[in-house]
């Protein structure tokens, strides 16, 4: 079962850091003096396990990851991870914004505004002044 588990974290940091990476990294780092467990779990499952699943390519599933994460509405410091990490994997600010239009259809005018607000901090972080 260790090789298993290896190889599940092994391959989670390789598509942490494909995916996110400073940022990733940073979040596993303030994870890791207080809760390592939590911080080799967000490796292991997500990156190890879905992320690195076949079926669909890196710029959807973090399309997903946004879409999801601005429904949620409460989800600030990990949207920015994600609004950073789909712009890393080939997304445009204009797709973001768009993406962020389409769930206020579904998750409220509140939730989107609130998604709108951080991709704003993240395209200004970026030097991304208009969309």
């Amino acid at each position: 079962m260790k090789n298993a588990e290896n190889d599940r974290y092994t391959r989670g940091w390789k598509k942490l850091q494909e995916i996110d990476g400073e940022a990733g990294e940073s979040v596993i780092a303030a994870l890791n003096d207080i809760a390592p467990d939590l911080a080799r779990y967000t490796i292991e499952y997500p990156f190890g396990d879905i992320y690195s699943r076949p079926g669909l390519d890196l710029r959807s599933r973090e399309i997903a990851t946004v879409a999801a994460l601005s429904a949620m509405g409460n989800a600030a410091p990990q949207l920015k991870v994600h609004i950073n990490a789909a712009l890393n994997v080939g997304c445009t600010a204009q797709e973001i914004i768009e993406i962020i239009i389409q769930i206020s259809v579904y998750a409220g005018f509140p939730a989107a505004l609130n998604a709108a607000g951080v991709a704003k901090s993240v395209f200004s972080e970026r030097g991304i002044s208009s969309v």
